[in-house]
């Protein structure tokens, strides 16, 4: 082993260490416990939740290559999962910390989701925005789409675990995830549809092409539940791959477990449809929800929403049996989606973080904004989340002040 290893080992075996006591500490027990009652739509304290990752600005320059102190390319990730969840755990929230460190399967590079590539264009600018360039500019195209299969190449990913297992495997549980590729937004069919026809295209399809639109949502719902059965087949499926954008523990289901394989129906799953924000509830009715349905149903329970406005669509979701927790975003109407959602589900209530730590920091403001969701939820089982914050302006600590801040409203 070279000096450079050494070196890198031992700064990931610190780290592990660290979040190792952060995991064993009793109150992940207590949290767990909150989340899983909480999720079974029981009366308990609303659980606070913030939410943020290399997918934000101000995280890829906290947490930058040039940050980090191992040299080793696969180490220097590890150690940039460890850095990351231990500043989750200062801030205070009531995020669960699990004693197992995720390692993804070696499953190729997955750049044509569809069999087909879809370019995108990027700003210069770090953290600007983006534009794809769709590739079905004619339902002529639709023909060149192919469902993928699931793979995994075991034999790399065998190498690739035991270098991890080497380093830090006496300390923490190296889970093996195998997620599918049709899984998350990867499963919604919406995100992939703004990608592959356009957003603005397929709401005129809707009026112009609905007979080719819905043979295309056809195709990718079969797809997407052929691919989902082969990995489900394949043992691929797992307790740590449960997903609804909070802590997925709930009474009904089997909790995380590292290393463990089950049945879609075991697992929470997350849906969303961030591309029909600005279409109708008949028509997202129509060209969406009813080829969702058939792929959330597969699950044991389901959170629907990320960032888009649901306020006129809670009468459509009522559809999906198993629907247990949907997303209330900073541009939805607060007090018209708890007055529909009642105590049927879990209201997850997501503050705008621009207004709570992004652009200011206006004390005030932010007490004023959650004393009101307060009042707005009084009657319903509902969670904070402050999701994807992407900057605090240089001042990551404003995270841990607002969660002071919201703990002393929301608990009183």
């Amino acid at each position: 082993m070279s000096k450079t290893n050494k070196e890198d080992i031992q700064i990931l075996r610190d780290l592990a260490k660290q979040y190792a006591e952060i995991c064993a500490n009793p109150i992940q027990e207590e949290k767990r416990k909150l989340w899983s009652d909480h999720f079974s739509l029981k009366k308990t304290r609303p659980p606070i939740l913030v939410s943020f990752g290399m997918w934000n600005l101000w995280c890829r320059e906290v947490f930058a290559d040039k940050a980090m102190k191992c040299k080793d390319s696969f180490y220097r990730n590890r150690e940039r999962i460890l850095r990351l969840k231990l500043f989750h755990n200062s801030i205070g929230d009531d995020c669960v910390f699990e004693p197992w460190i995720t390692l993804d399967a070696s499953r190729g590079l997955w750049k044509e989701e569809w069999g087909v590539k879809v370019d995108r264009h990027t700003s210069s600018l770090d953290g600007g925005a983006c534009k794809y360039d769709p590739p079905i500019k004619d339902w002529s195209d639709v023909k060149k789409l192919k469902a993928l299969h699931p793979q995994v190449y075991e034999k790399d990913t065998k190498i690739r675990y035991s270098k991890l297992y080497d380093a830090i495997g006496d300390i923490l549980t190296i889970d093996v995830s195998r997620d599918p590729i049709y899984f998350g937004f990867g499963a919604d069919i919406s995100t992939d549809l703004g990608k592959l026809r356009g957003i603005e295209t397929f709401m005129l399809d809707m009026y112009e092409s609905p007979k080719e639109l819905h043979n295309l949502l056809a195709f990718m719902r079969d797809g997407i539940l052929t691919n989902n059965q082969e990995a489900e087949d394949a043992g691929h499926y797992s307790l740590t791959l449960h997903s609804n954008q909070a802590m997925p523990y709930v009474n009904e289901l089997s909790w995380p477990k590292p290393n463990t394989p089950c049945k879609r129906k075991d697992l929470w799953a997350f849906f969303a449809a961030q591309e029909f924000t600005l279409v109708s509830p008949e028509f997202h009715d129509e060209f969406l929800f009813q080829y969702q349905i058939p792929i959330m149903e597969k699950y044991g329970l389901v959170h629907y929403g990320c960032c888009e406005d649901l306020t006129r669509k809670i009468g459509m979701l009522r559809k999906l049996k198993n629907l247990r927790s949907i997303a209330v975003t900073p541009v939805a109407n607060l007090n018209k989606c708890v007055e529909q959602i009642g105590n049927d589900y879990v209201v997850s209530w997501r503050p705008n973080p621009t207004d709570m730590v992004c652009a200011s920091w206006d004390e005030n403001q932010i007490k004023k904004i959650i004393d009101d969701g307060k009042e707005s939820c009084k009657n319903n089982i509902y969670h904070i989340l402050l999701k994807d914050v992407e900057t605090c302006q240089g001042e990551p600590d404003r995270l841990a002040r607002w969660i002071k801040i919201v703990r002393n409203i929301v608990e009183k």
